[in-house]
């Protein structure tokens, strides 16, 4: 018999590595703390957008079948109430996600409605769920400007969940010790490293689909660079069809209720899931019905029609590339509304889980250095601002919506999270743990007016 032992397994990065991968961790973490923090917070907010905005908007219809004749009287109102360069999108009733909604939406114009099982339209004005949106997507900055800020924070994101796995050899062996009753720095550390880890497969995905859609553009233009000697038309092209020529005769609608019948035929395996009319009334008009098959995450049939009605363009699962795939599949892994409230549940609870370990990485920061002599009671005072007054804020923009519908709710939070954070820095009397545990009371309060608010305009 051999009397070789086995050799222990090391952690295949030296000491040094993991110290100097430790201090790039937090600084990445401190650099984007804020920002990850926001973008987390509303998209976890974000994920129940559909059941918001009927909480919202109370008395919408909620469709749960829409025959073709439903739904092309839905898309004709719509053409009549919109202008004849917009493009008009009706979702569909499905198992992930009660009601049909229609938007038309063309730069500078969007209008909302919900759908109900006869085809008639009811505004859909979710002042707040799309204010929360647009936060989370852009800030409410230029849309171009805006996804890139919000793409880069992806990317630190993914970074700093790598860089803080490479940084700890022992991750694995301690994903289930939590240290409580102790020292609030370890508990924090635990708590950090344990959530970290546990939900690591879901925000590695949600960092890099978060990435991916406010870098699209950037993605786009390297892409055309490498491949295209600049032309970003045929990079776009590879995974959207190009429009018709333009045409701006106008043209009778065609038969819409015919056109859906036909195109679930085409696609008898398929669900209906939505149809888009770009352009109507004009000879430009392009129809398009898409199908969404069982046990997939994407739509992969579609059937297009020209403002005759003949059939121009039609795509099937064999017919998508692995490209195609994967884009249209980022959106939806992003957002989770692809599997009814189940599914939303699940993403707002690993939501939460990632806003807590962006929030305990800077608290165990704060702990260690007054641990070590060197306290920052300014910059404890302005994270419990951030931390735990932007939920109150955003709870008071809720508030603000209900009792001011018309009121413009971005400069708002913008005004209502500088005044906190000023606040909060200046007041030298109050430690950040005296101010975190305010701003929980806070956030009791206002989030107990606010659901007394919406939920008895929704009761009555």
């Amino acid at each position: 018999m051999s009397n070789t032992r086995k050799k222990r397994w090391r952690w295949p990065i030296s000491p040094e590595t993991v110290r100097s991968v430790l201090s790039s961790h937090s600084v990445l973490g401190l650099a984007f703390a804020a920002i990850i923090y926001l973008v987390c917070l509303t998209g976890t907010i974000a994920v129940f957008a559909p059941d918001l905005q009927r909480i919202e908007v109370p008395g919408t219809p909620v469709a749960m079948h829409l025959s073709e004749a439903a739904a092309a009287r839905a898309l004709t109102e719509a053409v009549r109430q919109t202008p004849s360069d917009s493009s008009i999108y009706l979702t569909m009733p499905s198992p992930a996600k009660e009601g049909a909604t229609l938007v038309a939406f063309k730069p500078g114009f969007e209008r909302n409605w919900a759908v109900a099982e006869d085809g008639t339209l009811s505004p859909l004005d979710a002042i707040w769920t799309e204010f929360l949106i647009y936060l989370h997507i852009c800030l409410h900055l230029p849309r171009s400007w805006g996804g890139f800020i919000v793409g880069l924070t992806g990317v630190a994101l993914l970074s700093s969940l790598v860089s803080g796995i490479l940084a700890h050899p022992r991750v694995v062996r301690d994903a289930f010790h939590l240290r409580l009753g102790g020292s609030r720095r370890l508990q924090e550390a635990d708590l950090h490293n344990r959530l970290g880890v546990w939900a690591l497969p879901f925000h590695f995905t949600l960092a890099l689909t978060g990435a991916l859609l406010g870098l699209s553009t950037i993605i786009v233009a390297g892409l055309s660079l490498l491949l295209y000697r600049g032309d970003m038309t045929r990079v776009y092209a590879l995974f959207l069809d190009p429009p018709p020529a333009i045409d701006a005769r106008t043209v009778p609608m065609p038969d819409l209720a015919a056109l859906i019948a036909q195109a679930r035929a085409r696609m008898a395996e398929a669900a209906i899931d939505s149809v888009m009319v770009e352009r109507p009334g004009r000879a430009d008009m392009r129809i398009s019905v898409h199908g969404r098959r069982p046990r997939h995450l994407v739509v992969q049939d579609e059937v297009q029609f020209d403002a005759q009605g003949a059939a121009i363009h039609e795509e099937h699962p064999k017919d998508m590339v692995v490209g195609t795939r994967v884009l249209s599949g980022i959106g939806q892994l992003h957002f989770g509304w692809f599997g009814g409230p189940v599914v939303r549940v699940a993403y707002g609870l690993l939501g939460l889980a990632l806003c807590v370990v962006t929030s305990s990485g800077v608290t165990i920061w704060l702990a260690r250095r007054r641990d070590r002599g060197r306290p920052a009671p300014q910059w404890e005072r302005i994270w419990s601002a951030v931390c735990w007054g932007q939920p109150v804020v955003l709870m008071l923009t809720a508030i603000l919506a209900f009792v001011y519908p018309e009121s413009p709710l971005a400069p708002a939070w913008l005004i209502l999270t500088t005044i906190a954070i000023v606040l909060c820095a200046v007041m030298n009397r109050c430690s950040g743990e005296y101010l975190a545990r305010l701003w929980r009371r806070g956030l009791v309060v206002a989030s107990a007016l606010a659901a007394v608010l919406y939920l008895g305009r929704a009761l009555y």
